[in-house]
Order: C-alpha cells, then structure tokens, then sequence
C-alpha cells in the first residue's frame, strides 16, 4: 500500500503548515512507515493510506514519486 506523510523537517520546532512537507512511501502498515523513517528525525504530522481514486488523484501530480528507504 502506498502512504501520504505529511511532516516537518525540524522536529525541534513548533508545526507550522505553511513548513509541511510531503512524501510517498510504500509500506505494509502505517506503524511500518513511521519506523522506516524514524532515522529521519522529522516530525511526522499525520499518515493516510492512498488507494483507488485517491491514488490516482496524487499520481497526476508532478511531484508524485515514492520514497526509497
């Protein structure tokens, strides 16, 4: 399954929304992402699976590309 992570890079600072960023991944489970980039230090927001409709949605956008962890 493919996942949507919303975080911020500093996990020192305060979420500000305007500082979210957004990143791909594919991953059995929600608990399986944030441990693949719990090396990262971010400070994750919120996961949300992407299937069907939703995906396809994201995967139009330009951005869209998923993560190598």
């Amino acid at each position: 399954m493919i996942f949507k992570v919303f975080y911020q890079t500093n996990i020192a600072e305060v979420p500000v929304r305007e500082k979210t960023e957004t990143l791909y991944l594919e991953a059995a489970s929600e608990e399986e992402v944030r441990k693949k980039l719990a090396n990262r230090k971010y400070n994750i927001e919120f996961v949300t699976p992407l299937e069907g409709e939703a995906l396809a949605y994201e995967q139009q956008n330009e951005n869209f590309t998923l993560e190598t962890v």
